[in-house]
């Protein structure tokens, strides 16, 4: 038996995110819904299922958005996922809990043509966890990003994560997503998706900016501050 045969759809194959063959789904980051998560703090909730979003773009991901009666409690979708993926197409549903009982948003996924669904939602256990299982149950190859979705409490997280798995879906945090789709930093958009990951880590973009500048010193020649006088 194949070390992989647990994970659904993949007939045994090594599970990892082919960037030609994939959507993203980011469905109900809503800033009312986020305002109950407490699995993570709601600042790093928002700047990954962003990231996500300027990842797709770079990739050329298509990208699908969804809310949860956004005119009511649950609020509006964070704008920043559709002002990073500008090509994101936004199904409305029409009160469904989970977004894959909305045929509309079924189809929407259906015509990309694409097998491999990368999905976050808030809340974990409802908006993510639901269409997870549903898509496996229809022969996807899904992926559960986890730090991009949030949840009401860490166990809450915990029986989530043991219950898609047992449904044969992929956990993922966001920068491993970042990094399966990059592939390689020997690419032109390179700076792009250092800047994607600096959203991630806030560190790391420390670094880079320390790296650039002693890279400006060294090309520029700069004097140092120890030897002016």
């Amino acid at each position: 038996m194949s070390l992989f045969a647990q994970i659904a759809n993949f007939n045994g194959q090594v599970p990892k995110i082919d960037p030609d063959n994939a959507v993203m789904l980011l469905i109900d980051h809503q800033s009312g819904l986020f305002q109950t998560v407490h699995d993570m703090p709601m600042p790093t909730l928002r700047s990954n299922a962003t990231t996500l979003a300027k990842v797709a773009t770079l990739a050329n991901i298509p990208v699908i958005t969804t809310a949860s009666v956004p005119q009511g409690p649950n609020g509006p979708l964070i704008p920043e996922i559709h002002a990073s993926a500008p090509h994101a197409k936004y199904v409305a549903r029409k009160g469904e809990i989970n977004a894959w009982d909305n045929p509309e948003f079924v189809a929407a996924v259906k015509a990309t043509g694409k097998k491999q669904l990368i999905i976050a939602g808030t809340i974990t256990s409802v908006c993510m966890a639901f269409p997870c299982i549903a898509a496996v149950a229809e022969g996807y190859q899904v992926f559960a990003v986890v730090d991009a979705s949030g949840t009401y409490s860490k166990m809450a997280q915990e029986i989530t994560l043991a219950r898609v798995v047992q449904a044969g879906v992929v956990p993922m945090d966001t920068a491993a997503v970042c990094s399966e789709i990059q592939r390689t930093w020997n690419r032109p958009d390179a700076e792009k998706w250092a800047e994607a990951y600096s959203a991630v880590f806030p560190d790391y973009k420390l670094l880079i900016e320390s790296y650039v500048k002693a890279q400006s010193v060294a090309t520029n020649q700069e004097q140092l501050d120890s030897q002016r006088t």
